[in-house]
């Protein structure tokens, strides 16, 4: 019988199982993607959203196996933004027993309760770029590298403990190399024409801190409107953020819209899919990790639409008709077939854009939510 209790993580030995830990569950899991290692040690305590979060990492052992395991986080900032008292929870795994949940869930709640919050939803990250979200549909498509994948009695065990739906986000996977329809062309020429807009250069883009940081504050004035829970970042996490990801951008997937006085008017980035490449780096980027990913960038036929947006005094002038033509161009010329896209809240308008596309479903995910007793 299995004599199961809890852990906090608080040496570096207790974290690599932490860390580890999914690996195993999902050994067998083809449509499970690994995240590298290193980032994760990163993630869980070193990255800028720690400079104002708090958070608490917990395992369940079965003798010296690890069972489960959950983050306990508190993002101020969100509380303050919404008015609420919330706890998150992320980082979720355990095997197919409810007890061990009880225990993750509940050392959570009691920590959170202990902190003054009255409610906790998960599984989410400090802020909105993190990976978040329960699968609840699609378990038989691979998972994108930046998105949480999970067995489906996870969410049979959380709502058997009182969990709630709060939201969900939506993907979709949609053939890349289809023609854009021709009313949607001659529109995307005119306001080309009408509003003065021109294709900013990529490679200088990624190089440019000045256009990065102008990049992240449209992101963060568009998305604040729009996005449900979002948090905008913060000058530490753009920093962050810019670091990790700009200069990975690829001509070939990517557009930024500027218009008369170069200011950003709209965006679409786009990654080649790394998923097969971090299923085959195991977790590790040496000693052939980092092969797998380099080819993976070189040559592909997926991609994954990461972010698309426009300035806020840029929304409803049918400027994403010109990013969304400019960019099914691109696709077409790097030989692009399918691309599948980041999750988006199920509420958000913006969603409908797909629907001019051929597309299906490709996952849900699912943020729960439960009032701490």
């Amino acid at each position: 019988m299995a004599d199961y209790r809890i852990v906090e993580v608080t040496k570096k030995s207790d974290l690599m199982k932490f860390i580890k830990f999914p690996e195993k569950l999902y050994r067998n899991c083809p449509q499970y993607v690994p995240a590298l290692r290193s980032d994760q040690v990163k993630s869980l305590t070193d990255v800028a959203s720690l400079k104002y979060c708090t958070h608490k990492l917990w395992m369940v052992m079965d003798g010296k196996k690890v069972v489960g395991r959950i983050c306990g986080m508190i993002n101020p900032r969100y509380n303050e933004r919404f008015g609420t008292k919330r706890a998150r929870f992320g980082w979720f795994d355990t095997i197919e027993d409810i007890e061990v949940t009880k225990l993750l869930i509940g050392t959570a709640e009691a920590w959170a309760k202990s902190q003054g919050m009255t409610e906790i939803h998960g599984p989410l990250y400090y802020n909105t770029m993190g990976k978040q979200g329960m699968l609840v549909e699609g378990y038989e498509n691979l998972s994108l590298f930046n998105c949480l994948y999970n067995y489906p009695y996870y969410n049979d065990f959380l709502t058997s403990l009182g969990f709630e739906k709060e939201c969900d986000w939506l993907q979709y996977k949609l053939k890349a190399d289809q023609e854009v329809p021709e009313k949607m062309v001659a529109i995307a020429d005119r306001l080309m024409e009408r509003y003065k807009l021109r294709e900013g250069d990529i490679d200088m883009f990624k190089h440019d801190k000045t256009l990065v940081h102008k990049f992240f504050k449209i992101y963060n004035e568009s998305f604040a409107a729009n996005v449900y829970n979002f948090i905008p970042l913060t000058d530490e996490e753009i920093d962050e953020e810019a670091e990790a990801s700009m200069s990975r951008l690829d001509k070939r997937l990517c557009c930024v819209l500027l218009d008369e006085h170069d200011e950003i008017a709209a965006f679409g980035i786009s990654f080649p899919s790394l998923s097969v490449a971090f299923q085959k780096a195991r977790g590790k980027m040496f000693p052939f990790g980092w092969i797998h990913l380099l080819k993976a960038l070189k040559k592909f036929d997926t991609i994954d639409l990461m972010i698309n947006g426009a300035a806020p005094k840029w929304q409803n002038t049918g400027v994403s008709s010109v990013y969304h033509n400019i960019m099914a161009r691109k696709y077409r010329e790097a030989g692009v077939k399918w691309a599948i896209t980041n999750p988006q809240i199920e509420t958000n308008k913006a969603v409908n854009v797909w629907d001019r596309y051929e597309h299906k479903l490709y996952m849900r995910r699912r943020c729960y939510i439960k009032k701490i007793q």
